[in-house]
This record gives C-alpha cells, structure tokens and sequence, in this order.
C-alpha cells in the first residue's frame, strides 16, 4: 500500500510538471526615436522550453494603437513562435510606452510584454537628418493638390480616386489619413509604392454637415521631407433627389 501511494506521489507530480513554458528572448523593447507616420514594428521572439504544446489564446495590447498579431499553431516543446506588436505613430507626437499581455496554457498563464520609445514630428526628425539622409527618403507627390466632389448627398460616402506617385529611392508607405472632421480614411488600406512608381488610392468621404464644405486632410507617410496636405471639396446636400411635383390648386403637377 506504501508503494502504492508513493507511486501515486510520483505520477501526480511528474502531471504537475508536464507543462509548457514560455522563454522571451526578451521581455521589453525600445524602439529609439520614430519618424511620425511610420508603423513601428517589433516581433518578441519565444521558445517553448517546457514539455507540452503551448497555444497563445491572446494578445492584449494596452490601447488600440498598438495592434498584435501571434502564432496562432500550438508550439510544441523545443519550438519556437513570435508576438508581433504594430505601434501606430500617426498623430501621437511624443514618448510612449506601451503593453502586450499574452494569454496562454503555459505554465505562466500571463506574460506582459513592453514597447517604448519617442515619436518624432518630421520637422523635430528633418533637423537631426544630414542632407544625404533627408534625400534617401521616399517622396510622396500628388497629381493634384485638391479634389472636389461637386454636390454629395449627406451622410452618404463618396470617393475621390488620387493619383500618388513617389520620386524618392526607397518604398512610400501610405499610413493614416487625418482630418479635422474625422470624417476621411482610405477605402483600403494602399500598398507600398515602388521608387519611380505611381498609384492610385481612394479616399471615402462621409460628411453629414450640409452646405459647402472644405476639409484639410494629412496623407502620413514615411516621406520625411513632410506632411502631405490634400483639399476636398464638396456641396453637400440634404437629398440629390430633386422634388418631382409640386401642389398646384391641390393637384400634384409636374415642374414646367
């Protein structure tokens, strides 16, 4: 019975450690200064040093401007996987730090990751760039400097098809787009634009104001030369239905 009940010990504890576990290469990172506008990127790399499958169930990011992605696969002992964590520059001028809190079946079921660093405007960036450096920068150049939309309807979403082209020698990266009236973004996001190359993006427009309406609006970019200013133009209306009778000694005529 004695040995029974050792044997028992032993297996219930030998359970007790047959469990995956997670190895970060490293737990924090600091991306430095960052251009504004750019998508800063890091991948936390990980090995399962433990004896079971680890599967992630999630990657909580600690505002919705960092975006992570993982490997969904269970990773088996021995095997290694990624946290990728997006931080979105666009608009957030400044130092920054930010979180990744990973969920998974390892035998530390939480694991926090960390993301830092300081997000230079291109103007604060232009200034600590040499000449050679400022030109080896993508260049972001727009066909035209404005687009109007003529008369829209209210609330109804509008497109206006820009052609971009991009004069500098390294790949133009299309971020973000921002306007004062919140009411512009792309109708997918655009892929990077080749060195001599050209494009065309489209623009969804949603204002629900009615009458003449000019909006402003920031094409971000990794084009450190500086922001790029579009303006849109439109006569927004009620309803582009026009009225098709009128009361006339109350019967319904036709407009003469």
């Amino acid at each position: 019975m004695r040995l029974l009940s050792t044997l028992v010990l032993c297996v219930l504890a030998l359970a007790a450690r047959a469990q995956g576990v997670l190895t970060f290469e490293s737990t924090d990172h600091d991306f430095g200064k960052v251009p504004e506008g750019t998508m800063a990127t890091y991948e936390f790399k990980f090995k399962n040093t433990g004896n079971q499958p680890i599967v992630i169930a999630n990657a909580q990011a600690s505002c919705g401007c960092t975006t992570p992605e993982w490997t969904k696969a269970p990773v088996m002992p021995g095997k290694s996987g990624i946290i990728k964590a997006v931080y979105n520059s666009a608009g957030r001028p400044g130092v920054f730090a930010k979180t990744v809190t990973v969920v998974s079946n390892a035998s530390e079921p939480s694991k926090v990751l960390s993301l830092k660093g300081t997000v230079l405007t291109k103007e604060e960036l232009r200034a600590t760039l040499t000449p050679a450096q400022l030109a080896a920068s993508p260049r972001l150049v727009l066909e035209r400097p404005g687009y109007d939309f003529g008369r829209i309807e209210a609330g109804t979403q509008s497109v206006a098809r820009i052609g971009v082209r991009n004069t500098g020698p390294k790949d133009l990266v299309l971020t973000t787009v921002s306007s004062p009236c919140y009411c512009v973004g792309y109708r997918a996001t655009p892929a990077p634009i080749k060195p001599g190359q050209s494009a065309v993006v489209e623009l969804v427009y949603a204002q629900r104001a009615v009458g003449p309406a000019t909006e402003v609006v920031t094409l971000d970019s990794n084009d450190l030369h500086g922001d790029t200013k579009l303006t849109l133009k439109a006569n927004v209306v009620k309803d582009l239905v026009p009225t098709s009778l009128v009361k006339e000694s109350g019967a319904s005529v036709p407009f003469k």
